[in-house]
């Protein structure tokens, strides 16, 4: 079985004074965490435990317990959680919700690696009792559970080095599944293909496709129609296809509305952290002429909230 990798708690010991003094202060918490990357807030949590006896997860969560409507509160409890434990909460709001926000499930299982997909499951059966894969698959199915179930069918079997001969046979295979004439595609094609390759593999398939017929594939799906399974591919596609470029536009769509919708900045910012802040940063500046912290600053309202995100897209803070 599988195990978590180990963690460094040298270090960090001053952070964790000043992190416990002001505990019930998310302000001030949100300006000592914001600029720490993944591997820094696992060693200050590990830190935090070895000084204190505390969870720190567990102390934010009892400060999120006291403020259920404030967004700065969740995005801090959901910041210093380990990935899959953060994912599973995530994928568990996803289903419990009045219908479920297939598009969540779709970014946790196409940016996750395979190992730290079963890491996931793991913290979604050890928080919840249940199986996540069981969870999101109901009847009648929907076209982004079909291919959901593909994806999770493909990480459970361990894949060698990237092959650009099957990329390039995969590529022919899926221009040959469109049907002009009807404005879809071969579904089974799509989920076979699914079911058989790793995310790197399929997305190395996606490339060949560009560089044999000259356009990406999403391109073709929109021109083939707006069938709803065209429709749920056309997502699958571009987070796997490219993933910063898919969390700049989740940015900036969830930046842009005019009632902001928090939980989908929320979102898009701990997908952003994941995929990785430098590249998101750059894509971001090139499509949209603007740097990220300075459109958060300008799109939101004067809050902590606001600060906290605009020290992440920095990467540093100022108080």
């Amino acid at each position: 079985m599988a195990s978590q990798p180990l963690v460094d708690t040298t270090g960090f010991e001053n952070e964790c004074r000043e992190i416990h003094s002001e505990c019930n202060q998310p302000r001030h918490l949100s300006l000592l965490l914001a600029h720490r990357n993944t591997s820094e807030r696992q060693q200050i949590k590990a830190t935090y435990h070895a000084m204190f006896g505390q969870d720190l997860a567990g102390e934010l969560h009892k400060i999120l317990m006291g403020n259920q409507e404030d967004e700065l509160c969740k995005l801090l409890y959901l910041w210093v959680l380990n990935p899959a434990e953060r994912d599973a909460i995530m994928a568990r709001d996803a289903i419990e919700g009045r219908a479920t926000d297939y598009q969540v499930l779709v970014e946790i299982f196409t940016r996750r690696k395979q190992n730290q997909l079963f890491f996931t499951k793991q913290a979604y059966l050890g928080r919840f009792k249940k199986n996540l894969e069981q969870d999101m698959v109901t009847e009648p199915t929907h076209p982004y559970q079909r291919l959901l179930v593909a994806l999770a069918t493909s990480h459970k079997s361990h894949h060698d080095e990237l092959s650009q001969h099957i990329a390039k046979c995969d590529a022919r295979r899926l221009y040959d599944a469109k049907n002009s004439a009807m404005g879809s595609v071969d579904e089974a094609v799509i989920l076979e293909m699914f079911s058989k390759r790793s995310i790197p593999q399929i997305r190395l398939a996606f490339c060949s496709y560009k560089h044999i017929y000259g356009h990406d594939y999403t391109k073709a799906l929109k021109k083939n129609g707006f069938g709803e399974f065209e429709e749920s591919l056309r997502v699958v596609v571009k987070c796997i296809y490219s993933p910063s470029m898919y969390y700049s536009k989740l940015l900036y769509r969830s930046l842009q509305c005019p009632a902001t919708n928090k939980r989908l900045v929320t979102r898009a910012i701990l997908g952003s952290d994941d995929v990785g802040m430098e590249k998101i940063k750059s894509i971001f500046k090139s499509s949209y002429g603007k740097d990220l912290d300075d459109f958060i600053h300008e799109s939101l309202p004067e809050s902590d909230y606001r600060d906290f995100l605009v020290g992440v897209a920095r990467g540093s803070v100022t108080s």
